[in-house]
């Protein structure tokens, strides 16, 4: 989809910004690349190119000379240079009159997602007297924010994802209650089967873990690298998918059973603090869209992590509350982290996200995932929430 300029600059002015600069240097930008519309036939780009969109007036653009159509495709002129000195000289000319402009840049790379420009090319702009401002926000607006349809497309996979983690714990008991021998590996490729059967289409197969392998958040079951789950064992599903469709946006989410009558006191303990994070976080976006009030990714992350560490589980958190979703699996909007990274970026209506507290220990792991959308009538959570592991057998 082409850049609309015209809401870009809207957008700069609502920020206070008055341009917005996108570089890239051989793909080392895929924000810049994507939203200039890079990925098409016709784009070697081996130079580096600068595209400043300003809040008020016409687009100019600065490339190579050896690769000077790249960016025609976009409104606006242009600068070509050859050498570093007329490089220099045109990136002068772009941001000249200009004292705030956004780029790919996180101040102490707070947010590694957004910083994808060099140290050295940010203080090439600055040295033209340009404060740099981060973009991050501006990203989330053109590259996470959900049509109606997407919503929708969300709504639907997040069904066929529930039924299918309704399937695998079926398929888990019976094959326990028949004494068939069974594996993570087995359900997992079963359940990439039923993947098919629903349209669903993934970034990878989905994630059964039992009992120690549940402790290992990215733990993934392979042909070679598996387990046996036996009975009276702890059974996480963490399952991702979007229909195999164009613009369809991922659902994601986390369930836990255990495969025998009752549930050890240690586990359920340590899954209803998780519970209470998860609400919490969601708690914490709900009101304060409710009175009107912006909410950043590490508010929310903050509400779940301090249940967690006043239920004295701090030494077992090992990852951030939430990611964006989107196209792919992990989107570019603002991620529910002051965890791992401390993410500044508004939650922001039209966009869509995870909720996953986990807690992880040698013997066991306990995770819970829903999601959020922000629809028209606020953050809703697109699906149900588990109150307790479930007993399968």
């Amino acid at each position: 989809m082409p850049l609309d300029i015209g809401a870009v600059q809207k957008a700069l002015g609502a920020e206070g910004l008055d341009a917005w600069l996108l570089y890239d240097f051989h793909g080392s930008n895929p924000v810049s690349y994507r939203l200039a519309g890079m990925g098409g036939a016709g784009h070697l780009a081996t130079r580096r190119w600068f595209y400043l969109i300003p809040a008020i007036g016409e687009p100019m653009a600065l490339v190579h000379a050896i690769e000077r159509h790249n960016l025609d495709h976009l409104p606006g002129s242009k600068v070509v240079y050859a050498g570093r000195e007329q490089l220099v000289a045109g990136l002068g000319k772009l941001v000249a009159g200009r004292k705030r402009i956004a780029m790919e840049y996180s101040p102490d790379c707070g947010i590694p997602y957004v910083s994808r420009v060099d140290a050295g090319t940010i203080e090439l702009v600055r040295g033209h007297g340009v404060e740099v401002a981060s973009s991050g926000d501006l990203i989330q607006q053109f590259e996470a924010r959900w049509s109606g349809t997407a919503i929708a497309a969300h709504r639907a996979a997040s069904e066929k994802l529930y039924r299918i983690k309704d399937q695998a714990f079926e398929e888990v008991a019976r094959r326990l209650r028949d004494g068939v021998p069974t594996t993570e590996y087995d359900i997992q490729q079963q359940m990439a089967g039923w993947f098919r059967d629903e349209g669903l289409v993934a970034e990878s197969a989905p994630c059964v873990s039992a009992q120690e392998n549940a402790g290992n958040p990215h733990y993934l079951a392979t042909a070679a690298d598996h387990r046996i789950i036996h009975t009276d064992e702890l059974v996480l599903l963490d399952l991702w998918g979007k229909l195999n469709a164009p613009g369809s946006v991922y659902a994601d989410i986390t369930w836990m059973g255990f495969t025998g009558p009752q549930v050890p006191e240690r586990m359920s303990r340590a899954f209803a603090a998780i519970c209470a994070a998860r609400d919490a976080a969601a708690s914490a976006v709900a009101d304060a869209a409710a009175a009107g009030r912006d909410v950043r990714g590490f508010e929310a992350d903050r509400a779940a992590r301090k249940v967690l560490i006043d239920a004295g589980y701090q030494d077992a958190i090992l990852h951030r509350t939430g990611h964006s979703l989107g196209e792919n699996v992990h989107g570019n909007g603002a991620h529910l982290d002051d965890y791992e990274t401390h993410d500044e970026r508004r939650l922001i209506p039209g966009s869509g996200f995870t909720i996953e507290p986990g807690l992880y220990f040698k013997e066991f792991g306990v995770r819970t995932e829903i999601n959020m959308v922000w629809t028209d009538h606020g953050p809703e959570v697109t699906g149900p929430r588990q109150k307790a592991i479930l007993s399968l057998l």
